[in-house]
């Protein structure tokens, strides 16, 4: 586990969060899980507003996990306003959600989404998909460090 890894889980389903809390704490992929339930929260997370002003920006999130089907603020609202703000734009963003709507898997690579995986309904293949996706992008995946990507717009 790397150290100040941390991961933000934007998902309204209780039983997903809890699949998903479930491997990464099972595989000790992170160190800290921030869990948001819709997308206001998540921006507002991401950039340090509303409720989260007080709380650092997200200079320790290696991952991002997002649902595009979420209250408040649509997915691909959140996965627009990531990928087009400096701050956020170098963070990895997953889109993990149960939709196979053609429209919504092209609009996120057009918005920048680094991958875009289908929730399985099964149980164990949905652990499985977790435990890979976590693997993957936080022990194999290279990114640049916030200081090398600091005024390169």
């Amino acid at each position: 586990m790397i150290n100040g890894t941390e991961i933000l889980l934007i998902e309204d389903n209780p039983d997903d969060v809890e699949i998903t809390l479930r491997a990464f704490q099972k595989y000790h992929l992170a160190n800290k899980i921030h869990v948001v339930r819709d997308g206001e929260e998540a921006l507002e997370r991401l950039f340090g507003t509303g409720r989260y002003v007080d709380r650092p920006l997200c200079s320790h999130i290696r991952l991002i996990l997002l649902d595009i089907k979420l209250p408040k603020v649509d997915g691909l609202e959140v996965l627009q306003r990531c990928k087009s703000d400096p701050r956020t734009k170098n963070i990895p963003v997953v889109v993990l959600t149960s939709s196979r709507e053609d429209h919504d898997l092209v609009e996120s690579y057009n918005l920048g989404v680094n991958s875009y995986v289908v929730k399985p309904v099964d149980f164990s293949q949905f652990t499985e998909a977790v435990r890979q996706l976590g693997l993957y992008w936080m022990v194999l995946n290279e990114r640049p460090s916030e200081q090398s990507s600091e005024g390169k717009d």
